[in-house]
């Protein structure tokens, strides 16, 4: 019995542990902003490699900066450097087209966030995310998601 009470104790304690280092929309979307500030004064090329290196300040907990162009192609993604190049206008593998409507705030108000479904990290489970996404002088836009 004292076993598994103590394994119980173990799991809920990883858990906590797993919740913890898990980021808020709010910290999102500070790095978001953070991520704009890297565009419009290093540009693209700099930014982009900052985004990319886990070093750089733009990886957090569960976080990291991904950038996309109007057209739907991925022009910088630091967890999925192979996304990079592909057009990902029309995904929708989890119930969503999440990237369309990432496009509509872009080239909309220019800032705003995006609902969407998307794997735990970790797990097969498929959790609510969002995204806050900003347009940059350069004219495409960079976003950083939490899960709710």
């Amino acid at each position: 019995m004292k076993k598994m009470i103590v394994a119980i104790l173990g799991v809920g304690l990883m858990s906590l542990a797993i919740a913890g280092e898990m980021a808020t929309p709010d910290e999102a979307k500070v790095m978001s902003e953070k991520a704009q500030t890297a565009v419009n004064e290093m540009g693209s090329e700099k930014a982009f490699a900052a985004f990319a290196d886990p070093n750089g300040g733009f990886q957090e907990k569960d976080l990291y900066v991904f950038c996309m162009d109007n057209e739907g192609v991925m022009l910088s993604h630091a967890k999925k450097p192979e996304l990079v190049g592909k057009n990902l206008k029309d995904f929708n593998k989890y119930g969503d087209l999440l990237f369309q409507d990432m496009i509509a705030v872009s080239t909309g108000p220019g800032a705003g966030w995006v609902d969407y479904k998307w794997p735990y990290p970790g797990s097969e489970e498929i959790k609510e995310k969002t995204s806050y996404i900003l347009k940059n002088n350069e004219g495409f836009f960079c976003g950083v998601g939490a899960y709710k």
